[in-house]
């Protein structure tokens, strides 16, 4: 898989467009089953034509750019996204910015310069509910007629469901809000995980017995709260378990959201290092103690309950 940033950056790859591509287009926060499901029929089709794949995706995504103050929590930073995409049979992400002109161009406007221009697009695969253009004016049957006019066909793919329920970003948020771990698991195909780069925090753990890994998920808030069992990749030959506090660490009157994992019988430096943290099980909801002899009793329970999951795991 590589990685487009911007119209600008096409020209490398412009033999590889000689003879078309086949392109889809959203923000696939989460790719989740239903976006596979896209994933899947943009590699069959591209199979069948011995054309290149191409997944375009919005940095900001459109709702943070109209209405960032209202605009959900991601599921899915930049880079993990990436890496998500990067285990699919994709060739190209290309990441546009968007930005006032990209948000001013008409539907008539995006289908000429982007789609048939700059990319020579042969088939596009859409989800149901797509809309494009100034004003959201874009749509399915849109895109129908503008295909027989410049010489590409469209695919619109129905609505995924499970359990008689249609899978979706928003309905994951809401299964990790209350958090029920196990229905995130069932519309993602896999367990909620995050990515973060460990860097230096308080280094208060240490000094009650709990030294933790502090990270930048490189989020503005995280789509889920509270204490996990969780498994952490990236610093072994195997996932290691550990304990995890996301929130906002309220008993030492935190006002940022932060992310400190315990890793249990660990004492390596892993300063630097990007970690990937799956959320194994829930412990309970983040708290505020009556100072940090309670805090520090807390957290060896949190610990224990834990190592309990993961010991009753391996039995």
């Amino acid at each position: 898989m590589q990685l487009i940033r911007g119209l600008h950056n096409l020209s490398a790859c412009q033999k590889r467009f000689f003879d078309g591509c086949i392109l889809t287009i959203g923000n696939f926060d989460g790719i989740h089953l239903g976006h596979q499901q896209v994933l899947k029929a943009l590699c069959r089709t591209a199979k069948q034509t011995g054309l290149p794949t191409v997944v375009m995706i919005f940095e900001p995504l459109p709702i943070e750019y109209f209405s960032p103050q209202s605009a959900p929590d991601r599921l899915m930073n930049l880079r993990e996204k990436l890496q998500a995409f990067a285990d699919t049979q994709i060739d190209y992400v290309l990441c546009m910015p968007f930005n006032a002109d990209f948000a001013n161009l008409t539907a008539q406007e995006f289908v000429k310069q982007v789609l048939v221009d700059a990319l020579n697009i042969k088939h596009l695969v859409i989800g149901d509910d797509f809309r494009f253009g100034k004003g959201r004016l874009g749509d399915y049957a849109f895109l129908q007629e503008a295909g027989e006019s410049f010489g590409f066909s469209v695919t619109d793919m129905p609505t995924f469901c499970r359990e008689e329920e249609r899978v979706s970003s928003t309905r994951i948020r809401a299964a990790l809000q209350k958090p029920d771990l196990a229905e995130a698991q069932r519309l993602l195909g896999r367990p909620f995980s995050f990515n973060g780069r460990v860097i230096h925090g308080q280094k208060l753990g240490r000094t009650i017995g709990f030294p933790t890994l502090n990270l930048n998920p490189k989020r503005i808030q995280m789509p889920v709260m509270g204490v996990f069992a969780v498994w952490v990749d990236g610093i072994a030959d195997r996932p290691w378990p550990g304990v995890a506090n996301i929130g906002l660490r309220p008993t030492v009157d935190g006002v940022r959201p932060s992310i400190e994992v315990h890793l249990f019988d660990w004492d390596q430096d892993l300063y630097g290092r990007h970690i990937d943290v799956n959320l194994a099980y829930f412990i309970r909801p983040e708290m505020k103690f009556d100072g940090l002899e309670a805090l520090k009793q807390q957290i060896a329970q949190d610990a224990e309950q834990a190592r309990a999951f993961f010991a009753a795991g391996d039995d």
